[in-house]
């Protein structure tokens, strides 16, 4: 299996009572509440991709964390993340790859990767034979806020977009598939592509795919 996950911060204290305000006493209890629920969901063989700002800890710390989470490991690289990854205590081989960005297929769909949201991405228009978006944008960094409104703004105004294409005889609106793979809206557990859509759809209250 894969799964996607964005956002964890490890380590940020700060984010305990301001921006996400998360609902753990102290940053170690954070840590130890994600680690468990990663394990739970998270088998050794299955790939994780880390969608950016894993944590907020030095090398070391950092260290200890990913030697103690299931499966093999993608980092996307996020605005956190050099604290560690510049540290020359840090481990990188318990990464598979590091990258900025990224394009992969999962279950014959290509999902663009970067930490922060891609507005106009690679293969936004490519449909199936019955109309169904086989693009995905997966992204974190806005976690739950204002720029999360505007970003789910932007998503309902281009899917109320029609646009004719060359291949295409009448108008269809626009494919937007974007997702923030905010630890939080999963409960802090990495998710598939699919279960990802769900959530993004409950969060919206959609029930469309277009």
């Amino acid at each position: 299996m894969r799964y996607y996950i964005a956002d964890c911060h490890f380590y940020h204290k700060n984010l305990l009572t301001e921006m996400d305000n998360r609902s753990f006493d102290t940053v170690e209890q954070m840590n130890e509440v994600m680690i468990e629920k990663w394990n739970k969901k998270v088998h050794a063989r299955d790939e994780v991709v880390i969608l950016g700002d894993l944590s907020l800890g030095n090398g070391k710390e950092t260290n200890e964390i990913l030697c103690r989470l299931k499966g093999r490991l993608y980092l996307i690289r996020g605005n956190h993340d050099e604290r560690y990854l510049r540290d020359k205590d840090f481990d990188v081989s318990r990464f598979k790859w590091v990258r900025d960005y990224a394009e992969i297929h999962d279950n014959k769909r290509k999902i663009v990767l970067m930490h922060y949201p891609v507005f106009c991405y690679n293969g936004q228009f490519r449909r199936g034979a019955d109309g169904t978006p086989l693009t995905y944008m997966l992204h974190g960094h806005i976690h739950k806020t204002e720029d999360q409104v505007l970003v789910d703004r932007f998503c309902t105004e281009t899917r109320a977009t029609m646009r004719k294409s060359a291949h295409q005889e009448t108008a269809q609106p626009v494919p937007c598939q974007m997702i923030n793979c905010f630890c939080m809206y999963s409960d802090y557990t990495p998710l598939t592509l699919e279960e990802w859509v769900e959530c993004d759809q409950r969060r919206r209250g959609r029930t469309d795919c277009g």
